[in-house]
């Protein structure tokens, strides 16, 4: 009787076990969540559903990414850019040694070209906030003054000699102390307005573009000197054969060249 007893609760219990794994469902039997189409509203196949989150992920990452390289790269000016003390201030690149006679009273052209555009590029009133306009514009006016002196030898001394509060651009004809200079201007003149070929005019030319060469040259030892009499001199002198330039420059045959100022 023992033995039927024992084999009874024995089927019970494997009756009650079959019961059990009916009842409850694998996990891995679980259907798995499917993503909805955006398009039509319909579950999507599994390796879609995969497909379209990970290219989501990667559209969110590339948006993220090119925001903060925007904000990096273009930030917006929070100042506006310094005043400087004298032109000289404005092209660090090209003139590291400020005026003379501490720096060089040459400068290259092309450098100094290069650094004012990158100047002008970085100082654009609309580059700057509304609060900020006014002085970013006067900011790109002083550049605009500056590079147009510096890149002159002649507006170039008289901007050093204005420092030394010597004043030549104005009466420099009432300066000039040198009647040989005043004699090799008048010839200078009548030759211009007496050509008749450009093969005469050629060779006035390099006859006066030799005189400035010199004349620069010597300007611009007298400034590296210190000798602001003896470079007001030459600044003089230097205005003389530019005119003498200009007035070959503006030349038409049978008409002579331009007017030589005094």
């Amino acid at each position: 009787m023992r033995t039927s007893l024992r084999r009874s609760q024995q089927l019970l219990q494997s009756s009650s076990s079959t019961r059990r794994n009916l009842s409850t469902p694998r996990s891995r039997e679980l259907p798995a969540s499917r993503s909805i189409c955006q398009a039509c509203h319909r579950p999507l196949p599994p390796s879609s559903s995969k497909l379209q989150i990970s290219r989501q992920r990667h559209l969110n990452s590339t948006s993220t990414s090119t925001a903060q390289s925007t904000r990096h790269s273009d930030p917006e000016p929070t100042s506006a850019p310094p005043i400087a003390k004298t032109h000289y201030d404005l092209f660090p690149l090209t003139i590291p040694h400020g005026p003379p006679p501490t720096g060089p009273f040459k400068i290259d052209p092309r450098a100094l070209r290069r650094e004012f555009l990158a100047l002008q590029q970085k100082s654009h009133p609309d580059l700057f906030p509304p609060h900020l306009k006014t002085r970013a514009e006067a900011t790109s006016s002083l550049i605009n003054t500056a590079y147009k002196t510096l890149q002159s030898p002649l507006l170039r001394a008289q901007y050093l000699l204005s420092l030394q509060g010597i004043e030549t651009a104005e009466d420099e004809a009432g300066r000039v102390e040198d009647p040989e200079l005043l004699m090799e201007v008048m010839e200078a003149r009548e030759a211009v307005e007496h050509c008749q070929t450009e093969q005469e005019l050629e060779e006035i030319k390099e006859e006066n573009e030799a005189r400035v060469a010199e004349t620069e040259g010597v300007l611009g030892e007298r400034i590296e000197a210190g000798d602001w009499e003896g470079a007001r001199a030459e600044a003089v002198r230097l205005r003389y054969w530019v005119n003498v330039r200009e007035s070959i420059e503006g030349w038409e045959k049978g008409k002579g060249g331009g007017e030589i100022h005094h």
